[in-house]
């Protein structure tokens, strides 16, 4: 036995059973996203082990696109925790006195992306060791929503479903009746752990409040279901109102269609009414009525003159009548020309 010790010292290998060692086992951990993940690593150290400690944690992501990656390290009585950005704020070491024996770390505010292979190493030479954990982080059930697909009248068919809005599979279902008397019908009883059960012929039994607890490995949601199994309605009276609505629409639409066309046609009359009016009115006739009244004026005074006068008197006044208002072709109908009535004697009596 003395030799067989002896031995064991001059190969080292009794130093190295004593040198230092990780006591904590590998593991897999799981934790809700959003929750802190604690991953423990203690360890111990021999009187051989005089070198500096160092101590190194390293990712191994669970794509496996990256290498290995470290997210905090403690060397030289120093704390490095800005390697890996995914992490930066959110890794730190659980003990104030990593000497102690303890490089445990917590994670927080866990995220998907943090799922990964973690691994703890540590050295004091010319002691080495490490440790790997699992870290699976998972999505509670939450969001849950209860409702009914189909027609909740007797004799129908319908469905009950339970859907939560995320949650890590695998995921449990489980019904309840809350009201009433609490019992599920019989039919229902092979559905009752699924997230959809099929009612057929449903009677008003079936009416009451329910409710549907949604879990995983991590947490649970449940969400409520009033039921309220009613006589069916009348499809008859309902499909006649339909139609006399329809038809309402139909004449409403009709009418002011009508009303627009007559409106657009009356419009139209009177501009095309404005624009006649417009080119039967005359131009303006200033300078002729002028030399119509002038004419006019000296036509009424001819009468009471005598034929000896009556030459020289006419060529006078008309050559008064300036030239432009006869040059001008009046646009208005001509009036008739004017008739002279010359007087003379009869019996030594002057007759006009």
């Amino acid at each position: 036995m003395a030799l067989l010790l002896r031995f064991l010292l001059l190969c080292g290998i009794v130093g190295f059973t004593r040198s230092l060692s990780i006591t904590t086992p590998e593991q897999m951990i799981e934790k809700a996203k959003g929750e802190t993940a604690y991953l423990p690593c203690k360890f111990t150290l021999s009187p051989e082990d005089q070198g500096p400690l160092d101590i190194e944690w390293l990712i191994s992501p669970a794509d496996n696109q990256k290498v290995d990656q470290v997210i905090i390290l403690y060397s030289g009585d120093k704390i490095y925790d800005d390697y890996y950005p995914d992490l930066k704020g959110r890794v730190h070491f659980t003990s104030n006195d990593l000497k102690s024996g303890d490089a445990s770390i917590n994670v927080t505010n866990l995220q998907l992306s943090d799922i990964g292979t973690y691994q703890c190493k540590v050295k004091k030479a010319p002691g080495v060791a490490n440790k790997k954990i699992q870290l699976v982080v998972l999505v509670k059930p939450s969001g849950t929503r209860c409702y009914v697909d189909g027609s909740e009248e007797i004799g129908s068919d319908f469905k009950l479903k339970c859907e939560p809005k995320e949650g890590s599979l695998p995921l449990q279902y489980e019904w309840q009746k809350l009201s009433d008397s609490q019992k599920m019908p019989t039919s229902w009883l092979a559905e009752m752990t699924l997230s959809v059960i099929s009612v057929k012929n449903a009677s008003s039994e079936y009416s009451g409040t329910y409710s549907c607890t949604v879990r995983n490995r991590v947490g649970s949601d449940q969400c409520l279901l009033r039921l309220n199994v009613v006589p069916p309605s009348n499809k008859a009276g309902l499909i006649a109102g339909a139609i006399i609505g329809t038809l309402l629409a139909l004449v409403l639409i009709g009418v002011i269609i009508f009303c627009c066309h007559k409106k657009r046609r009356e419009e139209k009359y009177e501009k095309e009414v404005h624009h006649d009016i417009r080119e039967d009115v005359p131009p303006p006739k200033s300078r002729t009525s002028t030399a119509r009244s002038y004419i006019g004026s000296n036509h009424s005074s001819l009468g009471s003159m005598s034929p000896s006068n009556m030459e020289g008197y006419s060529k006078t006044q008309y050559n008064q009548v300036p030239s432009e208002d006869f040059e001008r072709t009046p646009q208005s109908p001509t009036l008739p020309p004017a008739k002279f009535e010359y007087p003379y004697k009869t019996d030594g009596i002057t007759v006009v």
